[in-house]
């Protein structure tokens, strides 16, 4: 790849340094291993650049200059040092440490003990973990926050396009086999005898704490919510519009201490317990049963699909006006039901399809509806119909048949040409220093400015 393409794909790069995939970024004890680069008050350690560079590896790239992943940490660095200079840009790190003990307990949820998880992921204890994932978030979400802001203006005329497609088409890779769905997508609803069993077991469980039993322990034994149930229920520093609806309404219409009656959320049923107010932040304990459908909900969901599906073949309504009416779910009602790719587009490579759903479509040809079949979004059970709306064969990219996509790609190319003028806007007022392993660097910024002594 060319250097001038290289720019091109920036924003991939960018959003793979600020990915939240804990598998990815939560390596053995890499994290303490030598500062790389100090930018005003930010550090870039050692193992940053050597993760980057492995995770570009398994994502296939060839590629793979560590100068050039040192340069795109720092750019990313200033983005963040910056943010948290941004008046305009709300101070979430209260939320977001939360957040990272959240994540942790959620973690530890999945090993059979602390010690186990410690060793998993090769870390000393549980503050210097809780660190990692916190310092993974704050990343992302201020060097994003800057990115928009900096970006949010950025277009394109359908002849830079055309300009930017005669300028980089050789360098440009060939489409792989693609599909385009959409889809109909549905919780299936509990009875009002299973919804009633739910209540009154959290009805059951507040008359115990009423006797003496703490929240505590009954959110330990009883709670299905992976991310608090370790922590006895607790959330910290929650600020208002984080938690789901009715979780806040029932929160803050408590006393402190108090004990809401069960309530139903899209998670499941709850009780709330206020522990603090504090301002604009609160903490509360929550004990929450999930609405997982038995077989029997699950079977009378497939069947209203299965009609909703018949009266789409029947062309008595439109998928489309059939996803608007019907479908549960939120990112793809209001756009025909079309599934989103990775580029945002309406194409999916299809070797990157979910198993349960290729074989749902295994030998479907377009415009084909498939069966009503179960699924899980979001750790819910859910259940489907599918339209195969187009098959694109693999094919070199033209500007008549992916227009949007290249539109994408020169969009991203503008985003980061006003990303590096930013920078080097920063660079004369900004500390920099840089250790001198990579003195041999030939960076496109003039980084250089200072030099840690090895």
């Amino acid at each position: 790849m060319t250097n001038k393409l290289k720019i091109t794909f920036l924003l991939g790069i960018f959003m793979m340094i600020f990915s939240s995939n804990m598998n990815a970024q939560l390596k053995p004890g890499e994290l303490v291993d030598g500062i790389a680069a100090v930018i005003g008050d930010e550090i870039v350690l050692e193992s940053d650049v050597n993760e980057q560079m492995n995770y570009a590896k398994q994502q296939g790239a060839s590629d793979t200059d560590k100068c050039e992943f040192l340069e795109n940490l720092i750019s990313n660095k200033l983005l963040v040092y910056e943010a948290k200079k941004d008046t305009l840009i709300e101070n979430r790190s209260a939320a977001i440490k939360e957040q990272a003990n959240a994540k942790y307990r959620q973690l530890l949820s999945q090993f059979p003990d602390e010690k186990t998880m410690l060793t998993a992921y090769k870390f000393r204890n549980g503050y210097e973990m809780k660190n990692a994932i916190e310092k993974i978030d704050v990343d992302q979400y201020y060097g994003q926050a800057k990115y928009q802001r900096i970006t949010e203006k950025a277009d394109v005329t359908p002849n830079e396009v055309t300009d930017f497609f005669n300028l980089y088409k050789m360098q440009l890779p060939e489409v792989k086999d693609e599909i385009s769905l959409a889809q109909i997508m549905m919780y299936p609803k509990l009875t009002e005898a299973h919804k009633e069993d739910l209540i009154k077991r959290l009805k059951k469980i507040k008359q115990d704490i009423a006797g003496g039993e703490t929240f505590e322990s009954q959110a330990r034994i009883y709670s299905e919510d992976e991310g608090s149930a370790a922590n006895g229920g607790l959330y910290k520093n929650i600020a208002k519009g984080q938690m789901v609806k009715p979780f806040e309404a029932a929160a803050l219409n408590l006393q402190e201490n108090e004990i809401s009656d069960p309530i139903e959320s899209e998670f499941g049923y709850h009780i709330v317990q206020l522990i603090k107010k504090s301002g604009k932040v609160y903490d509360a304990r929550h004990i929450l049963l999930k609405a997982t459908p038995t077989e029997d909900e699950i079977k009378t969901a497939k069947v209203k699909l299965d009609s909703i599906k018949g009266l789409i073949t029947a062309g008595k309504i439109t998928f489309k006006d059939a996803a608007f009416k019907f479908s549960d779910d939120k990112r793809t009602k209001f756009n025909a039901g079309i599934i989103p790719g990775a580029d945002g587009s309406d194409k999916i490579e299809r070797e990157s399809i979910p198993g349960t759903i290729s074989y749902e479509l295994a030998g479907l040809n377009k415009g084909d509806i498939t069966a009503p079949f179960e699924d899980e979004e979001n750790k819910r059970k859910v259940v489907k119909i599918i339209k195969q709306e187009d098959v694109i064969p693999a094919h070199q990219i033209t500007l008549e048949t992916d227009f949007n996509r290249i539109k994408q790609m020169a969009l991203n190319k503008k985003r980061n040409e006003m990303i590096e003028k930013f920078v080097n806007s920063k660079l004369p007022t900004t500390f920099i220093s840089i250790d001198g392993r990579y003195d041999n660097c030939k960076f496109k910024a003039n980084w250089k400015k200072d030099s840690i002594k090895k």
